[in-house]
């Protein structure tokens, strides 16, 4: 079961958390360059799964571990990788998590950002442990002239990898999009992953007036800006690539303890019940939403009674107001009347179920009682604005 965590440690995380992993291999994340594996390879600083730790598990090359781990370092230099996020965009901040290196873990930390045009040739393949960079693939990567990357992280300290310190998070001021990262360790040993948290950013140049698009998925820059609770899962999972691969890859919330003692339904079979359960979301870009899906694959003993959507056009200056009162304020109108849901179903909603016609930017998902959706999608066409709208400025937003 999930550890609920105490009020203090929720506090003292970062606003930054709420936004999309941008380099996670479930999105197309990938390590395409380390100058040594002999531990444990690159690749898994992109798992989607939380570190773990098997303490007899070995391979030839010594301890195996959940994470990138370098041999110790008899010859001059430092260690590095190159990763190519799945999702180009702006970074907000960064997650270095130690778990478990706590003996051998990186002592101190930087990274830097390129924006490449095209993609590079460099590429690993295959299980990498017990191995180091060849002579070929540092010629390659030299041609990125990585080391003259713009540095987001100046070399900063790591805390080892116990439960209480594993999480180094570093917040930036990044403005420009960003393609690809450079992770120095200073000098060797390990980190178990490197979570990268930001908004994409694509050319909506591309996209004619009338192609139907996910107006909110995070490969087009939809982000979750605030929730009510993610007890089990977070919001921001509904909004990822692909149907969920199971309930931990969509939004669950806990079982609300203002349920009545017995339950009753209205005319349409929907629960009367006094609570709900939402998340806010910023589209990509504003647009008429024309179709919505709402997945609950996997929720079978845990799918909320019902749902609606709520939208409103949001300017920046809007948002923050927004954001100040805990989205009790804004413009919302109903998008979604209620709908009964069902179990592990992909409940689809055409044009003529919708009651709005109009341009949005934020959209609210609404779920009664409780319960968990894997996917949302808000399929529709983007629109030109004359206002500027907060998916233009995108301001750091709080939970």
């Amino acid at each position: 079961m999930a550890e609920r965590r105490t009020t203090v440690n929720a506090a003292a995380e970062p606003d930054f958390l709420q936004f999309n992993d941008l380099a996670c291999e479930a999105v197309g994340g990938k390590v395409i360059f380390a100058t040594d594996e002999w531990f444990a390879p690159a690749a898994n600083l992109l798992k989607r799964e939380p570190p773990q730790f098997i303490a007899s598990a070995f391979t030839e090359f010594g301890k195996w571990m959940d994470g990138w781990e370098t041999r110790r370092k008899r010859i001059p230099g430092h260690d590095w990788c190159i990763v190519q996020l799945g999702v180009p965009g702006l970074i907000y901040g960064f997650d270095v998590d130690t778990s478990f290196f706590t003996g051998n873990h990186s002592p101190y930390v930087s990274i830097q950002a390129g924006c490449l045009d095209k993609p590079p040739t460099c590429s690993l393949e295959g299980d990498r442990t017990g191995m180091t960079a060849s002579e070929s693939q540092l010629a390659a990567v030299a041609k990125l002239d990585s080391e003259a990357w713009p540095e987001l992280v100046c070399m900063s300290q790591l805390k080892p990898g116990y439960s209480d310190s594993c999480h180094n998070y570093f917040k930036v001021n990044c403005n420009h999009r960003v393609t690809h990262l450079r992770l120095n360790m200073h000098p060797d040993g390990g980190i178990a992953r490197l979570r990268v948290y930001g908004i994409g950013l694509r050319d909506w140049s591309s996209i004619s007036a009338d192609q139907d698009i996910d107006l909110v998925t995070l490969t087009n820059g939809g982000v979750c800006l605030s929730y009510s609770d993610a007890h089990f899962g977070h919001p921001r999972n509904m909004i990822g690539l692909g149907r969920a691969v199971n309930m931990a890859d969509g939004w669950e919330t806990a079982r609300r303890l203002d349920r009545p003692k017995y339950l009753k339904v209205d005319q349409q079979g929907i629960l009367q019940v006094p609570g709900w359960e939402w998340a806010v979301f910023r589209l990509g870009h504003p647009g008429v939403i024309r179709s919505i899906e709402v997945d609950t694959n996997h929720f079978k003993g845990n799918f909320p009674d019902s749902c609606r959507m709520e939208a409103c056009f949001l300017t920046s200056e809007e948002e923050a107001q927004c954001i100040e009162t805990g989205w009790t304020s804004g413009k919302w109108q109903v998008l979604l009347p209620p709908q009964k849901l069902r179990p592990h179903h992909r409940h689809l909603y055409s044009e003529t179920e919708l009651t709005l016609s109009r341009p949005v930017s934020h959209v609210r998902l609404v779920i009664s009682p409780d319960g968990g959706v894997s996917r949302l999608r808000l399929w529709g066409q983007p629109t030109p604005v004359t206002a500027a709208p907060a998916n233009q400025q995108r301001p750091a937003s709080k939970l």
